[in-house]
């Protein structure tokens, strides 16, 4: 019996003033077991993974278990990740998904991809698109969100996996945002293509734990990510950057020494906003305007630590406002509905909620 109860119309509607703006929080679902990643298909389906490894389909007030899924190995921070459609879904019924996944070594954070059957039942055709170079037996820093470029190749961010200066190694994957093709291949674009030592998926590299990632109204990628004591950041990723991870950061150890070299260095990109002290950001969401025509362009991201949704913006882009209910306990993703609501997950609650103008 599933765990988890579809309310079609909501336990819980709270209404409240956020910057000018008057909005309506709906529980739309309730009674998850560690929900990591949501998806809003064109149907209206909603897809949730848990991280023990479930897919959970909601349709038509009936909620199901989605049989296939990957299996994946549960451990600390890892396990079922992220879900995203593919953006030509209402034809291909593609998903894509990160997930942990047992090699040798111990677990590394994967890309895998397969068609929703057309009853929403069961996941077919699965296949790993791309494992990280290496696996850990440490149970944290495992990333990891999957973002379809405009041009069809596929971002997927990976954590240090707790090793940080692993983060500047291009002979791994650890502390990298990666891009393949839709088929696991490599673009011939990729910056690190050819060069020796280096792993041509790698992206862009000097990452901590990027748990948040989306692409803005320009088709840039920007990603949220976890600092140490402090330093958690949103970036705007770029092709070949160092994003400086452990060198330079704006947090501290966890025991209160000094990280690195600083907060800046030559050759390392700095961030476009941080938090100290942090808010351990997952989930980041560049808003269309399509209900919320004020918040065109808008960057959304989950706090899991202080328990409310960051509302971002400007050129320095720094938080304007903070959204900050009961509801969000625990925010883990946040993301965008076809219709322009915002839904996200907490957490805190084992629930999903819908943002809606009131």
């Amino acid at each position: 019996m599933l765990r988890s109860t579809f309310l079609a119309f909501g336990l819980c509607i709270c209404a409240f003033q956020a910057a000018a703006q008057d909005i309506e929080i709906t529980q739309r679902i309730s009674g998850l077991d560690t929900p990591w990643g949501l998806a809003v298909l064109p149907d209206a389906t909603v897809l949730v993974t848990e991280i023990d490894g479930r897919l959970l389909s909601f349709a038509n007030g009936t909620a199901q278990t989605v049989s296939g899924t990957p299996k994946v190995d549960q451990n600390g921070q890892g396990g079922f990740l992220d879900i995203t459609p593919a953006r030509d879904f209402a034809t291909s019924r593609t998903l894509f998904f990160t997930y942990a996944k047992a090699m040798r070594g111990g677990s590394g954070t994967a890309l895998a991809a397969a068609e929703l059957s057309k009853d929403g039942k069961t996941l077919d055709n699965l296949r790993d698109l791309f494992v990280m170079s290496q696996g850990s037996r440490v149970g944290r820093h495992f990333g990891s969100r999957v973002v379809e470029g405009t041009d069809g190749t596929l971002f997927m961010t990976i954590g240090d996996r707790g090793d940080d200066m692993t983060a500047q190694n291009l002979g791994l994957h650890n502390g990298s945002v990666i891009r393949v093709n839709r088929d696991g291949s490599v673009p011939r674009d990729n910056p690190f293509v050819g060069q020796a030592g280096a792993l041509p998926e790698i992206w862009s590299y000097g990452h901590r734990n990027p748990q948040g990632a989306g692409l803005d109204l320009q088709g840039n990628l920007w990603v949220s990510e976890h600092g140490a004591r402090g330093g958690d950041e949103v970036n705007r990723i770029k092709k070949g950057a160092n994003f400086g991870w452990p060198v330079i950061s704006y947090g501290r150890h966890y025991s209160g020494l000094k990280i690195g070299e600083g907060t800046s260095k030559t050759g390392m990109e700095q961030p476009q906003a941080y938090w100290d002290p942090s808010i351990a950001p997952s989930g980041l969401l560049v808003y269309s305007g399509r209900m919320f025509p004020e918040w065109r362009g808008d960057i959304f991201v989950g706090a899991l630590k202080f328990n409310y949704i960051s509302r971002l913006q400007g050129s320095p882009l720094r938080e304007v406002a903070q959204i900050k209910t009961d509801q969000t306990a625990r925010v883990r993703d946040i993301i965008e509905a076809p219709d322009g609501a915002i839904w996200f997950i907490s957490v805190g609650n084992g629930s999903i909620y819908t943002i809606t103008p009131k």
